[in-house]
């Protein structure tokens, strides 16, 4: 039965090749064999693909520029719709599966009667949750992650849905993109992930939250700054999070309560400014300001 049943597994990469080898070549030792993965390469770089490219496994979209996280992923969508896929699977290119995911992702969309789905994320390490789902706070308009930082070992959990999925990894049966649409690519990069899953629960979808086999995840691998001098992170990441999150809220205001929505933004990005003023990060700092201004501008 599992092998009729075809996955399109969609991976964005941007300059991080040594990431993606890694995360195809677990993807590619899988026990679930009837699968096509669709990388999507925003900057492409020929040199880089060459191996890549001589897999039947692997179709490669090259893009030009960055067309960024959102509308990447619509491509990669596109192409799996197009070619009939049954499921499309999400997953970051800073990743690693375990080789039983696929095949248990799929009985428990079977089983279950569920097409949305997405599966325990931990650590690169596999030693902490990174992500056991996500919970919604309607009131601060606020999205937390469930678990993280715990230890694995010490893991437990009834959670059988999650109020969102994250965009590094989820299973989608097909049809859920004729019904509800793609990503929204205004969003760029961030955010986008709990878009979609606040239009799927006002198409009357939930999404499943899965635990019984897991993936391997390295964090902001493709958000780190070359310039060391104001930190770890990208000012253009500070940028996409305060925008996209005002963004966000903007777009579906019926959903939250514009007080708390107030209070706790007004809160947010002030602590932003005071402390990229007071570490002299001034890159930063102007991004964030950029973030929010270009926020309310931003029209629903």
């Amino acid at each position: 039965m599992l092998d009729n049943i075809s996955v399109a597994i969609v991976i964005i990469n941007w300059k991080k090749y040594d990431f993606t080898y890694k995360c195809i070549n677990s993807v590619l030792n899988s026990s679930f064999k009837n699968f096509k993965i669709i990388l999507v390469d925003n900057q492409y770089n020929k040199d880089e693909l060459y191996e890549l490219s001589r897999n039947k496994k692997i179709h490669i979209i090259k893009n030009k520029i960055n067309h960024g996280f959102a509308k990447a992923n619509n491509q990669g969508i596109k192409y799996a719709l197009k070619n009939k896929y049954d499921y499309i699977m999400l997953l970051n290119n800073d990743t690693l599966i375990k080789n039983d995911l696929l095949k248990i992702l799929i009985k428990h969309s079977n089983t279950l009667n569920q097409k949305i789905i997405q599966p325990l994320i931990l650590n690169y390490d596999g030693t902490k949750i990174w992500n056991a789902g996500g919970t919604i706070n309607n009131f601060f308009g606020t999205f937390q992650t469930y678990k993280k930082g715990e230890n694995f070992k010490n893991f437990k959990s009834n959670r059988h849905f999650t109020d969102w999925f994250t965009g590094c990894c989820v299973f989608i049966k097909s049809e859920i993109f004729n019904e509800v649409g793609y990503f929204d690519e205004r969003f760029f990069a961030y955010y986008e992930d709990v878009d979609f899953s606040i239009r799927l629960k006002a198409n009357g979808y939930s999404v499943g939250m899965m635990n019984d086999s897991y993936l391997q995840h390295f964090e902001s691998a493709s958000s780190k700054s070359i310039y060391q001098n104001e930190g770890n992170l990208s000012p253009y990441v500070h940028y996409l999070n305060i925008r996209n999150h005002i963004f966000l809220l903007k777009k579906h205001s019926k959903s939250f309560n514009t007080i708390g929505v107030l209070l706790y933004q007004l809160i947010k990005i002030l602590s932003y400014l005071i402390y990229f003023l007071i570490r002299f990060r001034f890159n930063k700092f102007k991004m964030v300001l950029k973030g929010f201004i270009d926020a309310i501008n931003f029209k629903k």
